[in-house]
């Protein structure tokens, strides 16, 4: 006994930390370590030198499982592990090193500072905490928005608010995500997507801004310390992070905005052999990390260093019970995979048909509700958008969709056919295994890449601030600086870029399969051509809420096309068009009709620019749909014309409701206060420009 604290074996279920009426259970799994100490601080005695409990093998350990109950332990203490074993890298492979203090791969949250606040006591003091306090979630239920009425809005928890122009009260916190709902439900949004929110050291990064000197930051956080403990930086109250994130969920969910994670399964910040352990590493290294199997090196399919065992029976355990706790104790909605592709790799790399991690996380009944998205590709080539898997329930980040956008909206030779196969859900990628339009998550820019107002305004990539002399960040930006690389006061090339942000957000929102925006996209923010800001804790990434104001007509833009596609059915399909795909590029089927220009047959050549489709609202189920007429120029420096087709029913009459040529509020209009079109007129597309349709009942006299 210590103190009051009596230790007695406990169990070794659930792994992690219990609450008991006996006490605390502690568990923890390690199969090669030798010996196993709980290290605990009490409250307030932080300080002081840590109370160690030695695990006896023979009463505190179950198969592969060491475990102890403390009892009379006081609510607030922190805890770690101290593990003893072979330590032989190149040789077993294992890592153990008795001097580190470990964090327990299953704690809920740790003890941490400010932003920025250096973490010299990660390894060397215990600072996992337990959540002792109930939560009263006040009835909340998950929201269950179908997929295909769902429109994602990728966000950076500190970065949305951080900068002044926010005007919140808790700035870079979940307490500041609150402030600003209001917005995102005004906007439209069904769901937001946030960038890693598990605990990661922001000061880990080697990286100095070369014109300062000053270290850089982990600003995006795709270095995970944790996969379970939400990032207590991203509070305003680091003690009570849980509940703060809760209260987030609880707030979106009042306004019927689902939450989901961006979460980092593929590798974790220890990183490579030379790295910082934590935690996995010195807990049972050959289990958690892919080894080369003569050398014992990491095999580095993530680009950071180091590969997560992913398909091992212990770390896809772990994966599974961190994905139940988000959703059954933070009622999170959804998640995203970070490099996915890396769960579909085998326990020596090689490539799996049938991953058993994919397979349970598509089948597991406490997760049946939540959605679950692929990044389908790794850092090791491994590209897998189409074939991620056959299950169902697995959407994925389409990048087909917007590198073939992209490539259209520059002007690129044959892209037409490939444009019109993304606009009508992807069908080459998603009509097998009973998948759906709804499989593709379709966007055009993320975090990762140029946002959308650079897209339109860098050929090549400005990333000397990120400390790497440019040598970062992709080189396939798929980009047109529209006449002149960054600022330009030039009227006609701000006007081009003002058209093509307004075509690319049509073809985005009007198109088949679940849409998702960069926050900022829809006032026009800019990293001033930064495409890698993974490392710019500043106002590159930080979003400038004055644009709201100073774009605000490109803001109603976004707004009113949002709205259009959540009023109309005919945009969310969950079945792809009839016929559409049996012949490789259809013309016409019961659902939808392509055009070329002046009522001519699409023109599928490489030479072609431009495309043109009528929907047909009399193929939507139960309810029949207004008809929607979509024209498109991907021509750099020529215009189209197109004429304009007969309405599918007679009883109806075109308007024009988006012309992205036309100024504010003339580029969008409610087909209420649309122009009227007649059947046979030509209408004339600038370059990169797009014009939208309407077809509505015509007024009977009376």
């Amino acid at each position: 006994m210590k103190g009051n604290i009596q230790p007695l074996p406990g169990s070794p279920l659930p792994l992690g930390v219990q609450l008991t009426p006996q006490g605390i259970n502690f568990a923890i799994f390690s199969r090669h370590a030798d010996s196993v100490a709980l290290v605990v601080t009490l409250p307030g005695e932080h300080e002081q030198a840590p109370l160690i409990f030695p695990l006896d093998p023979a009463m505190h350990k179950t198969g592969d499982v060491w475990h102890i109950l403390l009892q009379g332990a006081p609510p607030g203490l922190r805890y770690g592990y101290r593990m003893i074993g072979p330590n032989d890298p190149q040789g077993s492979g294992h890592f153990y090193n008795g001097r580190d203090i470990l964090l327990d791969p299953y704690a809920r949250a740790l003890a941490s500072g400010a932003w920025g606040e250096k973490r010299p006591y990660l390894g060397s003091e215990p600072c996992c905490l337990i959540d002792h306090e109930p939560y009263d979630w006040e009835g909340d239920r998950p929201l269950k928005t179908p997929i295909q009425d769902t429109i994602i809005y990728e966000l950076h928890v500190r970065g949305f608010t951080r900068h002044p122009s926010a005007q919140v009260a808790h700035p870079g916190t979940f307490r500041g995500l609150i402030e600003k709902i209001d917005y995102l439900r005004k906007l439209g949004i069904t769901a937001i997507e946030l960038l890693p929110v598990t605990e990661f050291d922001e000061n880990e990064a080697l990286f100095f801004n070369p014109t300062t000197g000053d270290p850089l930051k982990n600003y995006w956080g795709y270095s995970p310390l944790l996969f379970g403990a939400p990032k207590a930086s991203y509070s305003s109250n680091p003690i009570t992070v849980l509940h703060e994130f809760r209260d987030m969920v609880k707030a979106f969910h009042r306004a019927g905005i689902e939450v989901y994670l961006d979460v980092v399964f593929n590798h974790s910040a220890e990183g490579g052999q030379d790295g910082h352990t934590t935690s996995f590493r010195g807990i049972d290294n050959t289990i958690y990390y892919l080894l080369d199997p003569w050398t014992k090196a990491y095999l580095n399919y993530s680009g950071c260093g180091n590969t997560c065992n992913c398909n091992h029976p212990i770390t896809r355990k772990l994966i599974l019970d961190m994905l139940r706790w988000w959703v059954v104790e933070m009622h999170v909605d959804g998640f995203r995979f970070d490099l996915a592709s890396i769960l579909s790799r085998g326990l020596d790399g090689s490539v799996l048909a049938n991953p058993p991690v994919v397979e349970i996380l598509a089948e597991d009944p406490v997760l049946s509700d939540a959605k679950i998205i692929a990044e389908a590709w790794d850092a090791g080539g491994l590209y897998q958008v189409g074939n991620f898997s056959t299950y169902r329930r697995w959407a994925e980040w389409n990048g087909r969709f917007r590198d073939d956008v992209r490539s259209f909206m520059c002007g690129h030779p044959g892209q037409v056919p490939a444009l019109a196969t993304r606009i009508a859900g992807s069908s080459d990628l998603y009509r097998t295994h009973g998948r759906s339009p709804c499989n593709s998550i379709n966007f055009i820019t993320s975090h990762d890449g140029f946002t959308l107002a650079d897209l339109v305004s860098y050929n090549h990539k400005h990333n000397l601030a990120n400390g790497e002399q440019n040598r970062d960040g992709d080189n396939n930006n798929i980009s047109w600086n529209s006449g002149a690389e960054g600022t330009t006061t030039n009227p006609a090339i701000l006007a081009l870029r003002q058209r093509r942000v307004r075509s690319f957000a049509v073809i985005l929102l009007l198109s088949h399969g679940v849409p998702m925006l960069a926050a900022g996209d829809e006032f026009g923010r800019s990293q001033g051509g930064n495409n890698n800001a993974w490392s710019q804790d500043n106002s590159t990434s930080w979003i400038d809420w004055s644009l709201a104001d100073k774009n605000k007509d490109l803001l109603r833009f976004f707004s009113m096309l949002i709205r259009l596609r959540r009023n109309h059915r005919i945009f969310r399909r969950t079945t792809f068009y009839q016929q559409e795909g049996e012949s490789k590029y259809q013309t016409a089927s019961p659902d939808i009709c392509w055009y070329g220009q002046n009522d001519r047959k699409p023109d599928w050549s490489s030479e072609s620019r431009t495309l043109a489709f009528l929907l047909k609202g009399t193929s939507v189920p139960l309810t029949p749909e207004d008809d929607f007429f979509v024209m498109l120029n991907g021509s750099t420096n020529t215009p189209a014309v197109f004429t304009v087709p007969a309405p599918p029913d007679k009883e109806r009459r075109w308007v024009r409701i988006i012309d992205t040529t036309a100024p504010s509020p003339l580029d969008i209009n409610l087909a209420e206060q649309g122009m009227s079109v007649l059947t046979g007129q030509n209408l004339r597309i600038a370059p990169m420009g797009c014009m939208v349709l309407q077809a509505i009942l015509r007024k009977r006299p009376i």
